[in-house]
């Protein structure tokens, strides 16, 4: 999958999420993608390169920069907890939705009870199993 698919691709798995909403705070070359107020996923370009950049939790973010050589450390974000993705060899659209669903749902527990728009234990859940 290259750069430009995959953005496609990821913005097509957050605009399918739950009350996402889209906004561009730091410009247009920036689309950031929240839920109840909190970003979840960036997109943009770095000198050459489309780049999806998603929450992660500490110790899958270090385990998938060690599987994929295209899953760095978050771009302008805190490296232990956001990971940058670009398209390359074996990106493919499982990877990326499985990538955006887990970021979404990281922000999701987060948020006060009463504002989750899904339970982050049980949502997708039917699909999750079958990794």
């Amino acid at each position: 999958m290259n750069g430009t698919t995959l953005q496609t691709f990821a913005a097509e798995c957050a605009e399918g999420l739950p009350r996402t909403e889209l906004e561009h705070p730091f410009g247009p070359d920036w689309e950031v993608f929240k839920v109840g107020g909190k970003v979840f996923m960036l997109m943009t370009e770095v000198p050459g390169r489309s780049v999806v950049i998603l929450k992660a939790d500490p110790g899958e973010a270090h385990a998938l920069r060690e599987q994929y050589s295209q899953i760095t450390p978050g771009y302008h974000m805190n490296k232990r907890h956001w990971i940058t993705l670009e398209g390359g060899t074996g990106v493919d659209q499982k990877l990326v939705r499985e990538l955006v669903t887990d970021s979404y749902l990281l922000v999701v527990a987060h948020l006060p009870k009463a504002e989750r728009p899904v339970d982050p234990h049980t949502y997708g859940t039917s699909a999750r199993m079958a990794r």
